[in-house]
């Protein structure tokens, strides 16, 4: 019986898409973790910059001392 060689059946595209599956079954958890720190970023920077939610991180002068 003659054993089956899939690699070289398969198209450079196929085998491409099949590295890049498996390069991501292997660094699942650290693209997930940069991922959530890169989203939670985004949305910190965009809160942040909007004045009316700016207000709440910055000082108002004048305003009441809530801080000893």
């Amino acid at each position: 019986m003659a054993r089956r060689v899939g690699t070289q059946n398969e198209s450079w595209l196929t085998r491409s898409v099949m590295a890049v599956f498996a390069f991501f079954r292997y660094a699942e958890f650290e693209i997930l973790f940069f991922l959530f720190f890169f989203i939670a970023y985004l949305l910190f920077k965009d809160i942040t910059s909007r004045p009316e939610y700016n207000q709440i991180l910055v000082k108002k002068p004048g305003g009441p001392e809530f801080w000893p």
